[in-house]
């Protein structure tokens, strides 16, 4: 739970607070259920969206942001809890998501994930050996703390090779990692072993255990609902179609990108994937180029 320190002077429980550093880069804690807790970056990017649920059983991070912001995350876990952070869940291997993995080990926590996540990160010569996963699963594992059924699965083949996203069943919550990007285009990790088949299976598989109510905490974006997570799943369908009908119509890559068939959504580029690299993305796939 959080701290006594950060109520207000009424006792009124605060949904939403942001715990600055001197840095500028904050994370933003919105409340989404009885001890859990969505945090994004402020200020600046400490790394993908966060989950925490936090009681009296024991404390459990799920991410933790780049290793360069390690410093303002571990700050912002300590003032949110009581005692330690028990167990870290990594949904997938990319370093905005487990940069700080070795500071929460340190302090005595456990970090769990897919057995290929830890591969991958045994795999990258930079990453902080201390913070490798010490407990990993195939498919599932599940949590029974603080009140909570904590249902940790496996998505294959999405974001990476070893997504896993994390179903709070009686709150109704779920933590999509990066198998969701809020109101923006996915990055499809492809050399990473993701795929835009998987991607969208995922995504499906997540809106099947969804409802008009759910909460979803996405990998990057805003707080996220049923319907934000149908708009993405029918955009990657459709843009899919749309390449789809120029691969098979005999069209180059350059041409496609001249056309730019998926100039209907421009409103879902950021920094990092446009509609040409979705386009290549998608290309890349149904053509194995």
């Amino acid at each position: 739970m959080l701290r006594t320190t950060f109520a207000i002077a009424t006792a009124t429980v605060l949904s939403t607070t942001a715990f600055a550093q001197d840095d500028g880069i904050s994370w933003k804690a919105t409340e989404v259920g009885t001890g859990l807790y969505m945090l994004e970056g402020e200020g600046g990017f400490p790394g993908g969206n966060l989950g925490l649920m936090s009681g009296s059983d024991g404390n459990v991070l799920i991410d933790n942001g780049l290793a360069t912001t390690t410093a303002t995350t571990v700050a912002t876990i300590e003032r949110m809890t009581e005692g330690p952070v028990n167990f870290v869940v990594n949904t997938h291997a990319h370093g905005d998501h487990t940069g700080s993995n070795h500071a929460f080990t340190a302090a005595g926590a456990t970090v769990v994930a897919h057995n290929n996540l830890r591969q991958a990160l045994i795999e990258d010569e930079t990453f902080d050996r201390s913070g490798l996963p010490e407990l990993t699963f195939d498919e599932s594992v599940t949590f029974h703390l603080n009140g909570h059924t904590s249902y940790i699965f496996f998505i294959p083949m999405a974001h990476t090779s070893g997504d896993a996203a994390i179903h709070f069943t009686e709150a109704n919550v779920i933590h999509a990692g990066d198998v969701f990007f809020n109101k923006v285009f996915p990055f499809i990790d492809i050399d990473g072993g993701g795929s835009v088949a998987g991607f969208i299976a995922g995504q499906q598989k997540l809106l099947s255990m969804a409802n008009a109510d759910t909460k979803i905490i996405p990998g990057h974006g805003p707080l996220a609902s049923l319907n934000d997570l149908q708009t993405a799943v029918d955009m990657l369908i459709d843009a899919r179609s749309r390449i789809n009908t120029l691969v098979d119509a005999g069209r180059s890559i350059d041409a496609i990108l001249a056309e730019n068939p998926l100039s209907v959504y421009n409103s879902w580029n950021w920094d990092f994937i446009t509609t040409e690299t979705m386009t290549r993305t998608i290309h890349r796939e149904l053509t194995a180029e």
